[in-house]
């Protein structure tokens, strides 16, 4: 430790806290040093030559000499390997016990003594040296695997490997869960491990919260999704290829995954975006379904302090005819920061807040820390020792760390009668009204002044029933406690849809919620990382997510906060946060101007709810993101891969947001076809690129011709229809919504025409063609 060190855990802690932290420190190393195994000398070891193979049921097992590789095509189009015989289970990454093998994928005997599994939509070949390529069913090659690595211990334990991949010079990559630097990740180093950085993060900070070994790879011949399957801690180098590169040729682009441990098992998903994310779905599991409410505008401030102060707030909004529909209660609502209290004196009815809150359409949102006070007497303290919730070191002592409320013990989420124990505390919340829970601090985070705020890496886990180290546990801590109060939320109010989002997480949670940036600085390139966040988040299979907007702390100008407001209003989760330190972080403490722009992109919200509510349970059934990336139903156009500053908001807008200072016209490039800007109705073609204005009143905003929109119009719903371009059609889907339930709404199906100068919307479905029973409003005849 150094004096940097030392400095960081006071401001991160504060100093009163600060001592306690070097303390923690100092106890988990000695607990690592008595607790890891000691690394001594390794053995390398590679798969060798091919001896036999057995075919089975979707693929089989090719063995090697010193390795063996089970590969298997899923019903559902993907393909998994694993090496050293691994199976794709137990996992927690799947849904279930995962798909059942494809019965018409046959292991057959290929080239210069290799082997391949010919499916539908991927054809996998191995050479006879262990080499895995990825090919199209016409036979372009994707990636290619080279033989694997590993680096076992001559005393025995666990050994790390090796996996190098090569792919297309075109090939650009996304995805490895929230990065900062994205949505494209570029030439770099990632690592492989959910880290909280101990304050507000920018665009170079990695890593952070939420990692995933999970990558989208575009290129021209197609589009694939790799997620190799190991919880463990890892790095993966990512170097983009080079066309042309060296005497004519082209260059690879490569990537390398280095991890600490785990099976060396992976899924690859072949085919358009959309269809990839249909296969990653289901896979691991289809999103969790937000209720209605929780597409609507939020705020939450880190020192409320008080019932007076939340109603001071939800008063302000009221009076200024700002719409709000959710208001989340940081730690400062607790006694001593304990998790699943309430301090009396500051909000001594807080029940009776939430209904007031709730006749007026506002719901009230708690944080939920994992971190439990080490205090006999406290009720969750005492009732997790009597269940022996709590993880453990290798000697059998609870591990202590120290967060907001001090000396704290963590339950063991990756234990099923632990996962049962704490979903049960969520009756707590729920008598005191909350409707909605806020995961923090679940990385999960111990104050310490060496850089990296987490457990002992030998604590002791269940991981249900195999039993292990926080090694294996680390980056799944936050995927089972969403787990556990997802459930726990399914028993105690059935007929409700819980609303759970989590700051850290892992592949397959998407199954109990969403997430959000976390601590994102406050400055324009925080602004642009929130937009990067969210696009690769959705492209990992978590369709839910947002930004603090303007910022987690640091004071924002009126500028960028009315700019980051502008881009949280078309994201699905659109919360206004800030620290204390930032001061108050409401519209109107910005001054009358920002205030009537920030009211019109909130009616803007409100208006566009209904087109929320439709993306939300497409994203259920199908797995596709609410915020797409402007390739997305064009990978081929390599222009659109390397746009960063733009999004799609399901198939009908694309957003522009203003993201530099001072900046009130933008260049925007448009996919092919026809779009609208939202506000003249002037016609742009695309694709190419266009200069459009972007006052300070709004951000570009553009519709796609032919669309058909679900919108909240002044007497209910509406049908918003583009008007198609000259000679084609357009469409659009409706999905109604109750609110809070788990009914099954229909799925509308609308297509838009041009008759002569008019353009006329059927309703089709399979009793035929029939008019809109909603409203229709065309633009864009002019």
């Amino acid at each position: 430790m150094d004096g940097r060190d030392l400095v960081r855990s006071v401001r991160v802690i504060g100093s009163g806290r600060a001592a306690r932290g070097v303390r923690a420190a100092w106890r988990r190393r000695r607990i690592d040093a008595a607790g890891l195994p000691r690394r001594g000398p390794e053995r390398a070891r590679v798969p060798g030559q091919v001896e036999r193979a057995e075919p089975g049921p979707g693929g089989g097992v090719i063995r090697f000499s010193r390795s063996e590789l089970r590969i298997m095509v899923a019903v559902n189009g993907a393909v998994f390997w694993g090496w050293d015989g691994a199976a794709p289970g137990p996992s927690y990454a799947l849904a279930g016990s995962g798909p059942e093998p494809d019965p018409r994928a046959v292991l057959e005997p290929d080239k210069d003594g290799g082997w391949r599994v010919v499916a539908e939509r991927v054809t996998v070949v191995v050479s006879r040296h262990g080499a895995v390529e990825v090919c199209t069913p016409g036979g372009v090659v994707l990636r290619r695997e080279l033989p694997p690595r590993w680096w076992e211990p001559l005393e025995g334990g666990v050994g790390r490997w090796m996996q190098r991949a090569e792919v297309a010079a075109d090939a650009r990559f996304f995805g490895l869960g929230g990065r900062a630097s994205g949505p494209r990740l570029r030439d770099g180093s990632y690592r492989l491990w959910n880290t909280d950085p101990g304050g507000s993060f920018a665009p170079g900070d990695d890593p952070l919260y939420l990692t995933m070994p999970v990558q989208l790879v575009v290129a021209d011949a197609g589009t694939h999704l790799m997620f190799y399957d190991t919880t463990w801690d890892g790095t993966v180098v990512l170097r983009e290829g080079e066309e042309g590169a060296g005497s004519g040729h082209d260059r690879a682009g490569r990537c390398e995954l280095r991890m600490d441990g785990g099976p060396l098992r992976c899924w690859v998903m072949v085919g358009p975006p959309a269809r990839v994310l249909l296969t990653w779905a289901s896979l691991t599991g289809a999103p969790a379904l937000p209720p209605a409410w929780a597409l609507g505008h939020q705020h939450a401030r880190w020192g409320f302090g008080s019932e007076q102060e939340v109603r001071r707030i939800v008063a302000g909004y009221q009076e200024r005819g700002l719409p709000l529909d959710a208001v989340h209660l940081d730690i400062d609502h607790y006694d001593d920061h304990r998790v699943f209290t309430v301090d009396r004196e500051r909000f001594p009815k807080l029940p009776v807040l939430a209904e007031e809150l709730r006749r007026d359409g506002i719901r009230l949102v708690s944080v939920v820390d994992p971190a439990v006070k080490a205090a006999p007497g406290d009720p969750v303290y005492d009732g997790g020792m009597a269940v022996d919730a709590f993880v453990r070191d290798a000697s059998g002592r609870p591990v202590r760390g120290v967060v907001w409320a001090g000396e704290s013990v963590y339950p063991d989420f990756t234990h099923p009668r632990v996962r049962q124990w704490w979903g049960g505390l969520y009756e707590e919340r729920l008598e005191q009204g909350f409707a909605g829970f806020w995961h923090d601090m679940n990385e999960p985070v111990s104050f310490n002044a060496f850089g990296e705020p987490t457990l002992p890496r030998s604590a002791r886990h269940a991981l249900e029933g195999r039993g292990g180290d926080h090694r294996e546990a680390h980056n799944v801590y936050g995927l089972c406690m969403a787990r556990a109060g997802y459930e726990g939320l399914r028993e105690l109010a059935p007929q409700e849809r819980p609303f759970l989002f989590t700051r850290s997480g892992w592949a397959g949670m998407q199954r109990y919620g969403g997430t959000w940036s976390g601590d994102v600085a406050t400055g324009w390139p925080g602004l642009r990382a929130s937009l990067s966040l969210v696009l690769g988040l959705g492209l990992c299979g978590v369709p839910y997510s947002g930004p603090d907007v303007g910022g987690f702390d640091g004071s924002p100008s009126p500028e960028l906060y009315l700019r980051w407001f502008q881009l949280g209003a078309y994201l699905p989760l659109f919360r206004t946060h800030a620290s204390t330190r930032a001061g108050r972080r409401e519209p109107w403490e910005f001054g009358s101007e920002v205030l009537e722009h920030a009211r019109a992109a909130l009616l803007e919200r409100r208006r566009l709810l209904p087109y929320f509510v439709t993306l939300s349970h497409l994203a259920r059934r199908t797995g596709a993101p609410y915020v797409r990336p402007t390739w997305w139903s064009a990978p081929e156009d390599r222009a659109l891969r390397d746009c960063e500053d733009t999004f799609l908001l399901g198939d009908s807008l694309l957003v522009a947001p203003v993201l530099e200072a001072g900046a009130d016209r933008r260049v925007v490039r448009l996919p092919r076809g026809r779009w609208y800007d939202t506000t003249t109705e002037r016609a742009y073609e695309g694709p190419g690129q266009v200069l459009v204005d972007a006052p300070p009143s709004r951000i570009p905003v553009f519709a796609r011709a032919g669309a058909v929109l679900p919108v909240r119009g002044d007497t209910g719903l509406e049908l918003e229809t583009w008007a198609p371009a000259p000679g084609r059609t357009g469409g659009g889907l409706v999905i109604r919504d109750a609110g809070d339930g788990w009914d099954v709404p229909e799925m509308e199906r609308y297509v838009s025409r041009r008759q002569g100068g008019r353009v006329a919307v059927t309703r089709e479905g399979e009793d035929g063609v029939s008019e809109p029973e909603w409203p229709v409003r065309v633009r864009g005849l002019r």
